[in-house]
């Protein structure tokens, strides 16, 4: 199955994963392990949440991949923490070009993220990390914005 093939099958079986109307963790854990399983270069994924006791901090939600470090990350910092801020999905196809890039591990050559948003504020956003240089394309962010947009309702 081509690329464009394969992303085109991923909003249905995120749709099913939403209907199985668990709680958002294991919801999002799922979407984590669809994506991470199907995508030979997705090498972690996983979701940064808007912590609602700290303002202006993201915390690590449910992950497929290497532990990290980066367990709290704040607003403005790292690419995660531009997206928080910016509300706009960022692709770096080289991290090492970042002045403003965490690396999580020493493997990671590129990353997209991806915000969600609800009603205009800022909840969370799809982090996924890369060991493959410009691994993420318009494909990718397409189809991984409209998940995003279809993941807003369980937060």
């Amino acid at each position: 199955m081509n690329k464009k093939a394969l992303f085109a099958t991923f909003p249905q079986a995120v749709q099913t994963i939403i209907d199985e109307k668990s709680d958002r963790d294991t919801t999002l854990l799922k979407v984590c392990q669809l994506l991470h399983e199907n995508v030979d270069t997705y090498d972690w994924v996983g979701f940064y949440i808007a912590d609602p006791e700290v303002e202006r901090e993201l915390y690590l939600g449910p992950y497929v991949g290497e532990a990290t470090d980066h367990t709290r990350i704040p607003f403005g910092v790292g690419i995660c923490g531009q997206v928080a801020d910016s509300h706009e999905t960022f692709v770096v196809d080289d991290v090492t070009a970042q002045d403003n890039y965490l690396a999580c591990s020493l493997h990671v050559k590129s990353e997209i993220v991806v915000p969600i948003m609800k009603n205009g504020t800022f909840m969370a956003q799809l982090d996924i990390d890369s060991h493959t240089v410009a691994a993420m394309d318009e494909i990718d962010q397409s189809t991984l914005e409209i998940i995003c947009e279809m993941l807003t309702d369980i937060f």
